[in-house]
């Protein structure tokens, strides 16, 4: 039995299905928190950090509750791709992972309302490798605009699927949201995250 009330601090629908796929009953409160970081930040740190804020700034106009935020950035040598601002933008971003490795990070955070300050964070990262891409196919792939509200501007699991190699770690740490971790996380915190169905068997 769900214990508490969950929401999900993110308009993403990808979050929303994957959360979605833990059988949890869940609220969606748009988080409007600063994504901004400090230059030279080590990654783990800045995608916890902007995960903490989501779920705090939703948590603080609730009085009960639990809420769930995450962050998703790709770094490639070094340098941290977010959500690309403009059309150039993402397109100087295919252009720097193309033929390349990378890691994409996705930061947690949970974040008890009415002013417990029980909190926690935590983060999960996977390699990933993109086959080397014509001007064309960057053009082209940008037109769609599905890049445009992505981290490293792509979607793994959109149109740039084509685009992939390679992975080594979690999937779903690329499309956004860890679900095992996730997972493992809320059970920690009293959630039920095995659907009904499956306790009951087949």
């Amino acid at each position: 039995m769900q214990e508490h009330l969950l929401i999900l601090a993110s308009g993403s629908p990808r979050r929303k299905e994957l959360l979605g796929s833990l059988g949890l009953t869940f609220d969606i409160l748009v988080s409007d928190a600063d994504e901004s970081f400090t230059p030279g930040q080590p990654p783990v740190e800045i995608v916890q950090e902007l995960a903490y804020r989501k779920a705090s700034a939703v948590a603080n106009t609730l009085s009960v509750g639990i809420v769930l935020g995450a962050d998703t950035i790709v770094v490639c040598d070094e340098e941290i791709l977010g959500k690309p601002t403009d059309v150039e933008d993402a397109k100087r971003m295919l252009k720097r992972l193309s033929g390349r490795s990378h890691t994409v990070y996705t930061g947690i955070a949970l974040v008890e309302a009415g002013g417990t300050g029980r909190t926690l964070r935590d983060v999960r990262g996977t390699e990933v490798v993109m086959k080397p891409l014509t001007d064309a196919q960057i053009d082209a792939y940008v037109a769609t605009g599905e890049p445009m509200d992505k981290a490293g501007a792509y979607g793994i699991q959109g149109k740039a699927s084509q685009f992939i190699t390679g992975i080594d770690g979690d999937y779903f740490t690329v499309v956004g949201l860890p679900v095992s971790l996730v997972a493992d996380r809320l059970t920690e915190w009293g959630f039920d995250v095995l659907p009904k169905s499956d306790r009951e068997g087949r």
